[in-house]
């Protein structure tokens, strides 16, 4: 039975009753046949309602029910809000549970990852054993002892090199101090000679680790270098195995040691260690490219141990005014290039300089809507990871087409530079 009025719908519930032991005596006086009905015809109001007793033991509530949306009912007909609120609650729960299920596998994942470096550590004999006869470690000093003379003799050659330039300078202060016309001829006669003196003295100083090689120095490590853009020194890593040596390493990622997270200063100059992960530095890429025509190979590895490299025959970046915008071009090599084709002619970003693809990576690069490439991203250990509630898109260490996705993070990554020209084994 239902009651529909202008602003409210009646419901007949109708319930199997138990009488409680001390029932009234009205309880009594209706036991056996049918009760007349209690309720007022007049039921209009929200939430009023009334019940009762059958004879078959059965009850019946009636009840007023708002049918316009505004209206509430008291408590007791709010417990299908509770019961939809609770259902809402219970989804969100067991989305919840099967994100944690997702992580706790790649946990699981990244600890196997741990577990296997361990024991490949822990296999790999000591680095003593491996130079295990006297001949083999007297050819090593030997080597070492050539190097350090070379080195020794270099070193002497930029020490001359800074010693004339500050002379140089104290020439110049002497004369603006004494302002004496009758001195300038002498004096720049004395400059340009003593300038053709510093060229012939140092035209065999390192510019980059190509030099280093030719001077013999062809041990894999740190040394420092003089490009002739600014003469200042710096400390770089020359890669002398890879693809006959002479390479400038300018970036390396392998264990995730350094936050490449960075502002646009950071990047200017360069962080990290050259001994681990490091960033060489925008300005300093820009004075070794900016001496000659470089190339730039990418050396890529997974998590598998499959290596790729990408070869890129012309590589320079431009000065900071220009926001180090980059050129690169006449790609070759065992990688599908996913650098030159979309990154070239872009201008460089960090997160602090208003660019959303750089915030969004959480690293610095040449971006364009944003990348195919993200060398500088975040490490993930394992390769695989997923967009979470942290992660607006992808920010990995990518290289899009190693598996044509932008959620695998490589393992190890190094990029390296060095004039197009050099030829291993040959004086330049």
């Amino acid at each position: 039975m239902t009651l529909f009025t202008i602003t409210s719908l009646m419901l007949m519930i109708v319930l199997t009753c138990k009488p409680r032991q001390n029932a009234t005596a009205l309880n009594e006086n209706h036991r056996g046949h049918q009760l007349a009905p209690s309720v007022d015809s007049g039921l209009t109001h929200c939430g009023e309602y009334s019940n009762q007793i059958l004879a078959n033991g059965k009850c019946r509530i009636i009840a007023t029910l708002p049918q316009q949306d505004g209206n509430r009912c008291p408590d007791m007909f709010r417990c299908a809000d509770e019961v939809s609120y609770w259902l809402h609650e219970n989804e969100e729960r067991k989305q919840d549970i099967l994100e944690l299920r997702e992580l706790i596998s790649e946990l699981q994942e990244e600890l196997r990852n741990h577990r296997h470096r361990l024991k490949v550590l822990e296999q790999q004999p000591e680095e003593e054993n491996y130079n295990s006869t006297v001949e083999q470690r007297v050819h090593s000093l030997e080597n070492w002892a050539s190097e350090s003379s070379t080195l020794q003799q270099m070193q002497t050659t930029c020490i001359y090199a800074i010693q004339a330039q500050i002379h140089n300078l104290s020439l110049l202060m002497d004369f603006a101090n004494r302002n004496s016309s009758c001195l300038v001829p002498d004096e720049l006669r004395s400059q340009k000679g003593q300038r053709r003196a510093d060229v012939r003295h140092t035209s065999t100083r390192p510019i980059d680790c190509s030099k280093m090689y030719y001077n013999g120095i062809q041990r894999s490590r740190v040394y420092t270098i003089m490009p002739a853009i600014g003469g200042i020194p710096t400390d770089v890593l020359c890669e002398m195995d890879i693809e006959g040596g002479g390479w400038t390493v300018i970036q390396r990622r392998h264990d995730g040691s350094v936050n490449f997270n960075r502002s646009w200063k950071e990047y200017k100059e360069g962080f990290g260690n050259l001994n681990s992960e490091f960033w060489l530095g925008n300005e300093n890429i820009y004075r070794i490219t900016s001496q000659g025509d470089y190339s730039l190979l990418i050396d890529l590895e997974d998590w598998n141990n499959n290596r790729k490299q990408a070869f890129y025959r012309s590589f320079s970046i431009e000065d900071e005014t220009n926001h180090y915008r980059l050129h690169v071009e006449g790609f070759s090599g065992t990688a599908e290039d996913s650098f030159a084709w979309y990154h070239n002619k872009k201008v460089f970003s960090t997160p602090d300089s208003d660019n959303i693809c750089a915030e969004i990576a959480h690293g610095g690069w040449w971006y364009h809507q944003c990348f195919y490439s993200n060398l500088n991203g975040v490490y993930y250990m394992g390769g695989r990871y997923l967009k979470g509630p942290r992660i607006l898109g992808p920010d990995g260490i990518v290289w899009y087409s190693w598996r044509n996705t932008d959620y695998y993070s490589l393992k190890k990554v190094s990029m390296m530079i060095r004039p197009r020209t050099f030829h291993p084994h040959q004086s330049p």
